[in-house]
């Protein structure tokens, strides 16, 4: 009798503590954020997102400095040697060089398909409003695809809350994108004033969406990711610069420290193998990701 109360207290004990401690991870991404630009925008919501967990001025993206070929490097732990998107033109169908590894559908692993296949409660979403961006990417192991034309991205922050609440008592991961504010520095320059509006302006976004989060007690337990793909030079990227090349990354979470400058080397390759990490996942041996366990405390 005893040992049938003592199981049933234990399983009361692990039900509880799953049910009211489940985890988020949240991939704020804006495309073509130089250090310039991320330091010189007034943005007072990230910044004090930011200064609750760890930042890194000094994380390198991969070569070439593109948009297709970094976003990849991020989701998949891995590089273009590896996942083969070379350039942004890069589809499936089209897709000419050996993949180091591919699902059953020919797709390079990402950290939806990796998540998906060990651990299936585990909810993905991918909000996005740049067309190509989509193609590395296998949607069966999405549970929410969002897109929008004409970089619109506000609707797709209500769609992200809307898919956190949905799934309030479950693990999810929510990769949320805009790809407006590297319009702003092809149409107008990088560093320009319209430019730095366009920063600007998706922080106004990210305050009222971490606002709406705290109010319905999704905030505390969850992760927080901070990602760019590049920066930028003049009216474009691609090249070997720092102003390219070197791109603000930062974290902010329950067991990350706070208020800490990353000093440890960084790379885009290193976000999906991050948040395998957060989800007790083991990568596949393909990704040549590193968890960087200096932003942990």
């Amino acid at each position: 009798m005893k040992k049938i109360l003592f199981c049933c207290l234990l399983g009361i004990i692990s039900l509880t503590a799953n049910a009211g401690n489940p985890k988020r991870v949240i991939l704020i991404a804006l495309d073509g954020i130089s250090i310039n630009g991320f330091t010189q925008a007034n943005t007072p919501h990230l910044d004090a997102l930011l200064s609750e967990g760890a930042l890194s001025l000094n994380t390198r993206v991969v070569m070439p400095s593109v948009t297709l070929p970094n976003w990849t490097s991020h989701l998949t732990g891995s590089g273009p040697e590896q996942h083969g998107v070379f350039n942004n033109d890069w589809t499936l169908a089209d897709s000419h060089y050996p993949l180091q590894d591919k699902d059953a559908d020919g797709y390079y692993p990402s950290v939806f398909t990796v998540i998906k296949e060990q651990k299936t409660e585990i909810k993905t979403a991918f909000y996005y409003n740049w067309i190509n961006l989509f193609y590395p990417y296998n949607k069966k192991y999405l549970d929410e695809v969002s897109y929008l034309e004409n970089d619109g991205y506000k609707e797709n922050y209500a769609k992200a809350l809307d898919f956190m609440l949905q799934h309030k008592q479950e693990p999810v991961l929510v990769f949320l994108y805009s790809v407006h504010t590297d319009h702003a520095g092809h149409k107008h320059q990088w560093m320009s004033d319209e430019y730095i509006q366009s920063i600007e302006e998706a922080d106004a976004e990210i305050g009222t969406l971490i606002e709406k989060m705290k109010a319905n007690d999704l905030y505390k337990d969850t992760y927080f990711l901070f990602v760019s793909d590049h920066g930028g030079i003049k009216y474009g990227h691609g090249g070997t610069s720092s102003d390219e090349m070197i791109v603000p990354w930062g974290i902010k979470g329950p067991k990350i420290k706070k208020g800490f400058i990353m000093e440890e080397p960084n790379n885009t390759v290193n976000t999906a193998s991050v948040i395998l990490h957060l989800f007790k996942i083991k990568q596949p041996d393909a990704w040549i990701g590193k968890v960087p366990h200096s932003i942990f405390k």
